[in-house]
């Protein structure tokens, strides 16, 4: 699978199927999305191979345990890792060429949904 940001300055390829597909709601996934939910998928760090545009992903502390990472050119949210978890990464789903590939199976943070 392949994905990349709204300008094209970044450009990635899974090296893997992604696992554990869902949606989140918690109030950081708002914010970073702009969007009631954001719809995530895990994979293994070391399958998430960025092909073009390295020197533009940038990263934010987004919270106490969590780093997500965007297209500094255009703002495109990208994944987030947390601290607890290295070895995997979360990759928005929004940024595959094909987002339909991985199906959402289940909702976190449910509390925090919007009405």
């Amino acid at each position: 699978m392949n994905g990349g940001c709204l300008c094209g300055a970044v450009r990635y390829r899974l090296a893997s199927e992604p696992f554990d597909a869902g949606w989140c709601h918690c109030r950081t996934c708002q914010l970073n999305s702009g969007s009631p939910a954001m719809a995530f998928a895990s994979v293994a760090m070391e399958n998430y191979v960025v092909e073009r545009g390295g020197d533009v992903v940038k990263t934010i502390k987004s919270s106490g345990f969590g780093h997500r990472g965007f297209c500094a050119a255009c703002g495109t949210p990208l994944f987030m890792r947390e601290d607890h978890q290295p070895a995997t990464l979360d990759l928005s789903l929004a940024t595959l060429d094909r987002p339909d590939a991985a199906k959402p199976g289940f909702h976190i943070f449910c509390s925090s949904a919007i009405a």
